[in-house]
């Protein structure tokens, strides 16, 4: 039953994801009069193939326009006449263009169609997070709850401050949100200095003129709460899982290092995480083949002791080489809530959502530096469901899908052949050229677009699950 509810969240938020994508084009191409053939949600075909096994779940036409319900739940589309996609190539738009055809209109005209998508995930986006905010506040964290004190990373020592600090004052000022440590008049005000509860003594803390560099050169904040944790939800097939790992379990030691909170988790397992070796594909395909896994530096069980139901239980588990085991933490502290008036929750759910594309933005940046795997960044709908969850919580659900909706905008405006955003820069080079791509290369450049996009689905949905079952 759980399998079937996050089956059934993702296929209804990617369904309305999608819908709402495939519309945000049918509109613009309505308005430009351009006639639409198709709006499916899901493939009436085995995509990519768009000639074969042809049938729908349900459809009507309209007009010009037919309407359905495709079979292949992955994605749908918008049948545009006359523009070069998967379901159109050069030899059917082989004769005059006719004045209602995709391919007849003003470049400017076309880049705004292929932009529709994009800008209605967008709008689709901060319509979600603003409603969210309006409903439900903004969460944050009251210094209150902030019971044990603050961790402190090596910056957190240079600047002054104690593990187990509680901070009661920014520049001789109490506050209320934890946040504003990090803030512009902590970081950046002259002469600024926090005010700390060090085990009972009051202690000020000055802030170095530098902090900024420092802060800039550094890959963690200088402090962080003390929260102490249990196990929310363990994720199929990951080490946690392997290892016996249940909800509501309070994980105690990691070997012989005692957790009480969850940064000394995090630091207890990147300390055994297991260094792998990492072979190339065909590597790892001929090690399957011969039946091999790839050497590990090193392959150590650690023990992790866990409270259950009043009990204590060991279990051996094997850490990921980026010191995680593959489960969700339910961090023991309440939230806060700010409340906003509908005019204000705009502006906050604008932000809300904008913020998921700078995170996607610096998670790019961390695989073409080598600092994040890709294998490990890429998801698949398995992936996507376990984040929906096994019970229908409708902020979760709302709050995931408007997160899609901004990565669905994000994605597809990468400049990519077959995506929005590869079309976008050939309508661009067209508009500053003063012509046009020949079909004969639109069709081509569809061709390797549709290859790449291909390719990386095989791999998140199929290569990626061999590897990790042959280890």
């Amino acid at each position: 039953m759980t399998g079937l509810i996050m089956a059934g969240q993702m296929l209804l938020g990617l369904s309305i994801l999608v819908g709402l994508h495939e519309f945000g084009h049918f509109a613009a191409a309505k308005y430009f009069k351009i006639r639409v053939d198709k709006f499916y949600i899901f493939f009436d075909f085995l995509f990519p193939l768009p000639g074969v096994m042809n049938f729908a779940l349900f459809k009507r036409k309209i007009g010009e326009t037919e309407y359905g319900l495709g079979w292949f739940p992955l994605g749908g589309y918008v049948a545009i006449h006359g523009m070069i996609d998967e379901t159109q190539d050069a030899d059917t738009l082989a004769a005059e263009p006719q004045p209602n055809e995709f391919r007849a209109k003003p470049a400017w005209q076309r880049l705004i169609v292929m932009l529709g998508g994009i800008i209605m995930n967008v709008i689709t986006g901060i319509v979600i997070f603003s409603l969210l905010t309006f409903k439900y506040g903004e969460s944050y964290l009251p210094v209150s709850e902030v019971r044990y004190g603050v961790d402190v990373s090596d910056l957190g020592k240079k600047i002054g401050f104690q593990r187990g600090d509680k901070i009661v004052k920014i520049n001789g000022l109490p506050f209320a949100d934890f946040e504003n440590i990090y803030g512009v008049d902590a970081l950046l005000g002259t002469d600024a200095y926090y005010t700390v509860d060090r085990s009972g003594q009051i202690v000020d803390v000055p802030v170095p003129n530098n902090l900024m560099d420092d802060l800039t050169d550094a890959k963690e904040r200088f402090v962080t709460p003390l929260v102490a944790f249990d196990v929310e939800q363990v994720m199929a097939g990951t080490p946690a899982a392997k290892a016996g790992l249940q909800a509501n379990d309070k994980v105690l030691k990691v070997g012989n290092q005692p957790v009480p909170f969850f940064s000394d988790l995090q630091k207890a397992l990147r300390a055994n995480a297991n260094k792998v070796e990492h072979p190339s594909l065909l590597q790892r395909f001929i090690n399957w083949i011969r039946g091999t896994k790839p050497k590990r530096l090193t392959s150590n069980t650690t023990t992790l002791l866990v409270e259950r139901a009043g009990k204590q239980v060991p279990l051996s588990v094997m850490i990921d080489e980026d010191g995680t085991i593959g489960f969700k933490p339910r961090l023991l502290i309440k939230d806060g809530v700010r409340r906003y008036n509908f005019v204000e929750s705009i502006g906050v759910g604008t932000k809300q959502a904008f913020a998921v594309i700078t995170t996607q933005i610096a998670g790019f940046k961390k695989i073409f530096s080598g600092e994040a795997s890709l294998s490990k960044s890429l998801g698949g709908p398995v992936e996507i469901a376990q984040q929906y969850g096994g019970q229908w919580d409708w902020y979760r659900f709302w709050t995931l899908t408007g997160m899609l909706s901004m990565v669905l905008a994000f994605m597809n405006l990468l400049p990519v052949p077959a995506l929005d955003g590869g079309h976008v820069v050939f309508l661009l080079y067209e508009m500053i050229a003063g012509r046009k791509p020949s079909d004969a290369f639109l069709e081509n450049a569809q061709k390797v677009g549709m290859f790449l996009i291909l390719s990386l689905m095989a791999y998140v949905l199929i290569i990626k699950q061999i590897l990790n079952a042959i280890g």
